[in-house]
């Protein structure tokens, strides 16, 4: 039986331990042993930490892998993986290596589940899994890229009728003078490369996983880039593309809804994450369901 020393030792490192990490921990193992598979989730705290001194930690960037070596270290990869998302999005570049890594290490064996929202780069990075699990309440959007805030197609789009405008009516150069000063031919360029690049790793991505046995991978592959990339259809970056839309357009889909005790699970997951952001200076957090973790903390 522990002594003295053994119980006060005991103690002390339960007092230690955070009561949010203990219970999404609790939830995220149940999931792996409902499953069979491997949990990681992907959490950023943009909705309850929304300000600009702290968006750098909250959006997706490469420090992320970082996080996920460490949640992967250790893991039986045979046994796949779910993938928990909830993010705005952020970099492009840092999401193509982290969907490269992820592919490295679980093959087309990924599962995403997206509780709640999954946006742009997070989108992206659903497409990269062999699956997409959404529920009623669930939404990704739209992957055109951003440049300095701005929409790569609203930027081309107002570079074109600049053009359209000044050849019909010359005098229309004085009113548009200004904006032709911000909008370069170097900038229009970079904005046509990055709609091709995001076109190209979503594509790979579906054809290598999601369509891999169709014999109409190409095609189909083609129209859900044509639809998640296409700003005359979604109109805005910020645009919600729910369940029945992400089927619409060609997604492998399932409802989270078909499996009760997933969605009981994951949702309360999903809580468990909300409460840790809401009552803590957490900026982003990647977790494993062994409770191996990397949590970004709001700098003061």
């Amino acid at each position: 039986m522990p002594n003295w020393s053994d119980v006060l030792g005991e103690m002390t490192a339960l007092a230690q331990k955070s009561p949010m990490d203990e219970v999404r921990r609790k939830y995220l193992l149940q999931l792996s042993n409902h499953t069979g598979r491997n949990v990681i989730t992907y959490y950023s705290g943009w909705l309850q930490h929304g300000g600009a001194e702290v968006r750098h930690l909250t959006l997706m960037t490469d420090d992320d892998k970082n996080g996920l070596m460490t949640v992967i270290n250790g893991l039986d990869v045979t046994k796949g993986v779910d993938l928990i998302l909830h993010t705005p999005g952020g970099d492009i570049a840092a999401l193509e290596s982290i969907g490269h890594y992820l592919r490295s290490k679980f093959g087309t064996d990924i599962r995403a589940i997206v509780p709640m929202i999954s946006m742009s780069c997070g989108t992206m990075l659903a497409c990269c899994a062999n699956e997409i699990i959404m529920g009623k309440q669930s939404n990704i959007g739209p992957i055109d890229p951003q440049f300095n805030g701005f929409s790569t197609h609203a930027i081309i789009e107002e570079w074109n009728r600049a053009q359209a405008e000044i050849f019909n009516n010359p005098a229309a150069v004085q009113m548009w003078q200004f904006i032709l000063q911000k909008l370069n031919p170097t900038i229009i360029g970079e904005c046509e490369k990055a709609i091709q690049w995001a076109n190209e790793i979503v594509k790979h991505w579906l054809m290598t996983g999601m369509f891999a046995n169709d014999p109409e991978s190409e095609t189909k592959a083609t129209h859900v880039c044509s639809e998640l990339n296409n700003h005359h259809t979604t109109y805005t970056h910020s645009r919600h593309i729910h369940f029945d839309k992400a089927q619409k357009i060609g997604l492998n889909v399932t409802e989270l809804e078909s499996d009760q005790v997933l969605q009981d699970l994951v949702l309360t997951i999903h809580h468990s994450y909300m409460h840790s952001f809401g009552g803590a200076p957490i900026a982003k957090i990647i977790e494993n369901h062994n409770g191996n973790a990397m949590i970004w903390n709001m700098q003061s």
